[in-house]
């Protein structure tokens, strides 16, 4: 441990790469090439779980769609080809069967899906936007932004069907004047005057909205479009730990058994599982985690494999010196650690230069992505990571240290003195 803080030991450390310069920067190569590649790939995999997590952020991560679509085989005296259309009863009946789900929106909509949009009118200002009918519920499956001020439809405008209304931020901008507050303000919906509740923060989450979508109870979408119980599709949201695979099979085989579909039409309902999409995403980050760690050590092994290679040749070059070092009384430990420190300074240096220049990679990518519809964001690598590859590099170093210094020490002084 003294000779850790020798002077001298690290004076001979230095004229030893001073002396071989280029030598030493290619042995040094190979562990920094191995860090550098483990905390890129690693920093990468963080930046695509980042990003990925901010794309569906504003929607549960276990949640899919359901609709209907038509029957391809005759059942119980139906024919083929037959238009299924969800009803709102539907929603009873799959949170009987199906424990795993936790949440049900139903949903019905004008605007997409070749339905015509409904014609809004404020003042001189018009426009055509997409209508949803939507329960509360809906927010808790995917959450939407209010701005400060307003709020979502609730309960009370379901029970009594109010003509309330949450806009769009385009929807706002192209209704009102700029300064103007569109909260109390009115807005005529297919010649229906609706109140504005809040007017709603557009961001991407795996559905079919946009930034100028207008939201109105679903209670009240019924009489406005006379829909009856129809509803367009279903968002539903499993508990977390359910198998959201099997949670969309189950709802397919209970809208099946309820609207007297054959058991195995596949055609009959469409979905969308988007918690399945999620779930191969998160184990392709994983998959490039690991990938990370096994090529990262690979190459570091070899990194420090070549140093090795590298101290064992400046110990044959250096074998009158470290002769005339154990003539005047230099102990086998005093020269075995001299070794040794030599190989753990190479190793280190080689892998926080890597270390550094990896994390201002991944610094400069991220700042390039910014603002861009990459799904990527904070490419950071855990602290725990870092650490344990110093840690690796620290033990890999001293094992490697060993062989060359062992060398070092069997040289016998005599020897070594006759050297020429």
């Amino acid at each position: 441990m003294r000779q850790l803080f020798d002077r001298n030991t690290w004076q001979e450390i230095f004229q030893s790469i001073r002396k071989n310069k280029m030598r030493t920067f290619l042995t040094m190569i190979g562990v920094f090439v191995g860090i550098y590649i483990y905390i890129g790939l690693s920093g990468a995999s963080k930046g695509l779980d980042n990003g990925f997590e901010r794309q569906f952020e504003s929607v549960a991560m276990n949640s899919l769609f359901a609709w209907g679509q038509s029957t391809s085989m005759p059942y119980a005296g139906f024919k083929t080809g037959r238009q299924i259309q969800l009803k709102l009863g539907d929603v009873d009946v799959m949170y009987n069967r199906i424990p795993e789900i936790e949440n049900i929106a139903p949903r019905n909509v004008r605007g997409i899906f070749g339905s015509e949009p409904g014609v809004v009118i404020r003042g001189t200002n018009s426009g055509n936007y997409a209508v949803y009918g939507d329960f509360p519920t809906f927010t808790k499956i995917a959450t939407k932004k209010i701005y400060d001020g307003g709020r979502f439809i609730n309960d009370e405008d379901i029970d009594q069907a109010r003509k309330v209304c949450v806009i769009g931020e385009r929807t706002q901008k192209e209704l009102f004047d700029e300064k103007e507050d569109p909260i109390g303000g009115y807005i005529r919906i297919d010649n229906i005057y609706f109140q504005v509740v809040g007017v709603h923060k557009f961001t991407p989450g795996g559905g079919f909205e946009s930034d100028s979508d207008i939201y109105i109870p679903f209670t009240t979408f019924r009489k406005l479009y006379n829909t009856g119980d129809d509803v367009s599709w279903f968002t539903i949201a499993a508990y977390d730990d359910a198998d959201v695979v099997q949670v969309e099979e189950d709802v397919k085989a209970v809208l099946r058994s309820i609207h007297k579909v054959h058991p195995k039409d596949e055609r009959a309902f469409g979905s969308f599982n988007l918690g399945e999409i999620f779930n191969k995403i998160m184990g392709f980050s994983s998959g490039m985690t690991f990938l990370s760690l096994i090529v990262g050590i690979a190459t570091i092994l070899a990194g420090v494999i070549g140093i090795g290679n590298i101290l064992l040749i400046s110990v044959k070059e250096r074998t009158k010196e470290l002769g005339v070092r154990r003539a005047l009384g230099a102990t086998p430990a005093e020269v075995r650690n001299q070794i040794i420190i030599e190989s753990l300074v190479l190793t280190l240096l080689a892998g926080i230069v890597g270390i550094v220049i990896g994390a201002l990679t991944l610094n400069i990518i991220d700042s390039v992505t910014q603002g861009s519809d990459f799904p990527y964001t904070n490419p950071t690598v855990p602290i725990r990571f870092v650490t344990g590859a110093l840690a690796l590099m620290i033990v890999l170093g001293i094992l490697i240290g060993l062989i060359p210094a062992q060398r070092a020490v069997s040289i016998r002084p005599i020897d070594a003195l006759r050297e020429e």
